[in-house]
């Protein structure tokens, strides 16, 4: 009776996780290429997990597949948030071969654009379907009223997801965190460093306010 007790309670606690709210949710991590989401996504999962999600590169498109690391569960203040997170491949409206020849032979190259290019059809897959809130990662050295960005905010917003404006790269002296919040003033905009973990505290928060 015991044993079986025990298959009941096991089978009854995966029941309830399918059937309830408890599931993690799926957070996608979007933004531009360059603009440090793989850096966040990793900073995420190594604090919480102690583990990477995917490898960082200076080269543009280093990610060009969505990757996803399931349960990542952050605390703070008493409340739990249990999360998905899914760094997706930056969003471009092109992608020429000819920016990467600097780092690598053409046929790469070739090879590396045509990869990227399926990788925004597959952001954009992931967009439309399958997450439930959104990190917006946009580099504060750069300017952020663009054609990408203008879209996908709409995208986001069409779909009513929950969304945080991360604006990263404060470390860098031609940061401007004013600049994004004033291009996108209807979004709460979280300023960082991911790559030297400034201000990640305030970052965990938010998502354990707007995603718990």
């Amino acid at each position: 009776m015991g044993l079986l007790t025990g298959l009941k309670d096991s089978i009854s606690r995966v029941t309830d996780r399918l059937f309830t709210d408890e599931q993690p949710k799926r957070i996608g991590i979007y933004g531009p290429p360059n603009a440090g989401k793989t850096t966040l996504a990793n900073r995420i999962a190594r604090d919480w997990t102690g583990d990477a999600v995917g490898t960082e590169s200076h080269v543009p498109h280093e990610t060009r597949r969505a990757r996803r690391k399931e349960d990542v569960e952050i605390e703070r203040d008493g409340r739990s948030v249990s999360i998905d997170i899914v760094d997706t491949p930056g969003v471009t409206t092109k992608v020429d071969y000819e920016e990467f020849t600097d780092e690598m032979e053409e046929d790469d190259a070739i090879r590396r654009s045509r990869e990227a290019t399926e990788g925004v059809a597959e952001a954009m897959h992931w967009l439309r379907e399958d997450v439930d809130g959104v990190i917006y990662v946009l580099d504060s050295a750069e300017d952020p009223i663009t054609q990408v960005n203008t879209m996908l905010i709409g995208i986001i917003e069409s779909r009513d997801l929950p969304v945080l404006i991360f604006a990263n790269k404060i470390d860098l002296d031609e940061a401007s965190v004013k600049r994004i919040e004033d291009a996108f003033p209807q979004h709460k905009t979280v300023p960082l460093s991911a790559k030297e973990g400034q201000n990640m505290d305030e970052v965990y928060d938010n998502i354990a306010e707007y995603f718990g």
